[in-house]
């Protein structure tokens, strides 16, 4: 059932269990230390002032986000325990891909060794991505599959310049893995979806598909295309004027109390912007769970990382999510669900 509401369309889905999660980051730890040189101590700490990021993971050169999902593919199989011909669906949710074709979710399926008859695709989003993917998964899995993998993972400082301040402190490498499955016993997960493409300019890579031509856009003058552009001051505005609404939205539709949530997890964007947002929804600091500090900002994989770090005693007994993605598109996505316990719950570092 769909209904459409103010800020996006709401989608209730009966029947969906998640699992597991497991996150694996790359083990190069990179401090607030290394941008001192090139940007100056005074301004670093201004940047870290708000975006709150202390340290971060990065991959080398020869590590994407394909390999980062594909290890913590490996390991939930594993420790939920499917076997590899009982998984109807893969989704790879990705801004950075291994290629621009084949669909580097059918590189994975191979990889993994999965049944034929298991469909695989990419999903092309990032902030909202992991939302956006816990919909689709659960789509699926109303029509008919009975299991879904979920693979979440980017490698954005891949594109971020080193030279450009707004960017190079602040994202980190991630890759993740969710088992989601039909659950006759689940109670009803709603999820809200919308988007605004006019924002589109305003968190863009100019330069590296198939449209050659840079926008006509000032601000990009004087930029390599190829690189990361981020208009934080346009990102922020739509992140308070959207946020607060849409989780209004989830929880009206799901006709549940903001006290009624046991956590709340946003995409992990700027941690001046999520205490702002929790203040602006009276939203407990104790539900309210932050990692920016010592991940950066995750894209995709920020969500399904907070899990795996923050959640994972909580998640030995049942709870009551709102999981919250918002941002580059401009695309925003909510899911409301009741998780756990989980079978598997762990965060790894991995020599890729």
């Amino acid at each position: 059932m769909s209904n459409r509401l103010t800020f996006g369309r709401a989608y209730q889905i009966d029947n969906i269990s998640l699992r597991g999660v497991v996150s694996v980051l790359p083990r190069n730890e990179v401090d607030n230390s290394v941008f001192e040189t090139r940007f100056g101590a005074d301004s670093v700490r201004d940047v870290v002032k708000m975006i709150g990021v202390q340290r971060r993971y990065w991959t080398n050169e020869s590590t994407t986000a394909a390999d980062l999902c594909l290890h913590a593919a490996q390991k939930l199989l594993a420790n939920v325990g499917w076997s590899t011909d009982s998984v109807d669906a893969l989704i790879f949710v990705s801004q950075t891909p291994d290629y621009r074709l084949p669909a580097t979710a059918c590189a994975l399926h191979g990889k993994l060794g999965l049944d034929k008859a298991c469909a695989a695709f990419d999903v092309n989003l990032g902030c909202s991505g992991y939302t956006y993917g816990l919909w689709l998964a659960s789509t699926m899995i109303a029509g008919g599959a009975r299991r879904v993998l979920l693979l979440a993972g980017d490698t954005i400082t891949r594109t971020v310049s080193n030279d450009d301040r707004a960017t190079a402190m602040l994202f980190g490498d991630a890759g993740t893995a969710t088992a989601l499955e039909f659950d006759e016993t689940a109670l009803t997960s709603t999820f809200v979806l919308g988007t605004d493409g006019a924002g589109a300019p305003n968190l863009i890579i100019p330069q590296g598909g198939f449209r050659n031509t840079v926008p006509a856009d000032p601000r990009l003058e004087g930029r390599n295309p190829t690189c990361l552009y981020m208009d934080g001051g346009e990102i922020f505005n739509f992140t308070l004027k959207s946020v607060p609404g849409l989780v209004n939205d989830t929880l009206t539709h799901a006709g549940v109390a903001l006290d009624d949530v046991d956590a709340f997890l946003y995409h992990q964007a700027n941690e001046f912007m999520l205490k702002h947002l929790a203040r602006k929804s009276k939203i407990p600091a104790e539900k309210f769970p932050i990692n920016i500090g010592d991940y950066g900002n995750t894209s995709c994989a920020s969500i399904p990382l907070l899990i795996s770090t923050r959640l994972r005693e909580k998640l030995t007994a049942p709870q009551r999510l709102l999981m919250a993605g918002f941002g580059v598109g401009y695309s925003w996505g909510s899911a409301l669900m009741s998780v756990g316990p989980l079978a598997c719950n762990e965060t790894e570092f991995h020599d890729l």
